[in-house]
């Protein structure tokens, strides 16, 4: 017994030692974050180093897939769709592999993030899009392997992939003037129904101006959906704290409506319950 107890308290201890030692990582993380235009993206990979070694042809086979960097997966997020090579990509997150070549490489964006290095069964329903990227020797060697957005314009950038004397560049074109006019499109055009209706609700909750919150909530109303019940009962709301009566039970009367044919039986009983008090007074 005696034995037991020494030999599980010195498991112990060499257990709460180890978690208590830090070493650094043979291949660091690195996150990147760039706007570019109105995309922002946030790329995110391991950076293993030379130390000597050749790389590409070599440590890094030539015609083979790459999980482009080191642990984890490469990963790169963007919040507005891109193109690439004349190809969509939708927004999201993607894992990057590639097989490097001598004079290009081949770059796939893989919907499977959750790998370490590839993935154990290769699956071409999860590849989102696959380009080619171009080469280039460069007079200066590259310690550790490095990723970064260079040439930033407002509707395009340059992925450059970097280690060795070997640098990699993809181009990523963004959307940036089609999201950029349909802000002006919108903005010139004025507030729309739902702008409307926030600003309504805010006054009418916090005791503001009440006269002005009717006449918001009235444009929601004319420029939204007529089937919108929760609209027409805060304006049914507002219009009988302003003493209109007749109106507010009209108003009511829709929304009733609409809520009953959209099966919303809180706003059924709201509106029906409104009805008959101010039928009352």
């Amino acid at each position: 017994m005696k034995n037991i107890a020494f030999f599980f308290f010195a498991a112990l201890f060499c257990v709460t030692v180890s978690g208590q030692i830090q070493t650094p990582v043979p291949s660091p993380a690195a996150t990147v974050e760039q706007q570019v235009g109105l995309t922002n993206f946030t790329l995110k990979y391991s950076r293993p180093a030379m130390r000597g070694r050749t790389i590409f042809g070599d440590l890094v086979p030539y015609g083979q897939k790459w999980r482009t960097g080191a642990n984890n997966n490469t990963t790169i997020a963007f919040d507005t769709k891109v193109t690439i090579a004349g190809k969509e990509l939708t927004k999201g997150t993607y894992a990057i592999y590639t097989i490097p070549d001598e004079n290009e490489w081949e770059v796939i964006f893989y919907t499977d993030t959750n790998n370490w290095g590839l993935p154990q069964n290769w699956d071409e329903t999860k590849v989102a899009l696959k380009t080619t990227a171009k080469v280039q020797e460069v007079p200066i060697e590259v310690e550790n392997f490095t990723i970064l957005f260079d040439d930033l314009q407002n509707d395009s950038a340059q992925l450059i992939f970097a280690w060795g004397n070997t640098v990699a560049n993809l181009k990523i074109d963004l959307p940036t003037d089609e999201i950029a006019m349909k802000s002006i499109d919108k903005i010139m055009k004025g507030p729309s129904a739902g702008d409307y209706f926030a600003a309504a609700v805010y006054f009418h909750d916090e005791e503001k101006d009440l006269q002005k919150a009717y006449e918001w909530i009235t444009k929601a109303v004319e420029m939204g959906d007529p089937a919108a019940y929760w609209v027409l009962r805060r304006k049914s709301l507002i219009e009988a704290e302003l003493g209109k009566k007749e109106e507010a039970i009209a108003t009511a009367k829709k929304s009733l409506a609409a809520a009953e044919k959209a099966g919303n039986q809180d706003y059924v009983k709201m509106n029906k319950e409104s009805i008959e008090e101010w039928e009352g007074n």
